[in-house]
């Protein structure tokens, strides 16, 4: 299962925050794909997802300053 977490607008570091709550929610195998615009979470998120042990599958920009990455639990 793959959850859309949309963080448009947000700035840092409550993206990443927020990406952490919704990963506490979900089971392991769970995706949890992460919509931001935020330049400092195209760092910060990756390397809280190496940190837990998380396989990231998809890391792209989508737009001038858009973001999407998808992390696996």
């Amino acid at each position: 299962m793959i959850v859309k977490l949309p963080t448009l607008g947000l700035v840092c570091p409550f993206p990443l925050v927020e990406a952490k709550e919704a990963m506490a929610k979900l089971n392991k195998g769970d995706g949890l794909e992460i919509e931001f615009d935020c330049t400092q979470a195209t760092e910060a998120i990756p390397a809280w997802a190496a940190e837990e042990g998380y396989e990231v599958t998809n890391f792209e920009q989508i737009g001038e300053a858009k973001w999407t990455i998808t992390v696996v639990k």
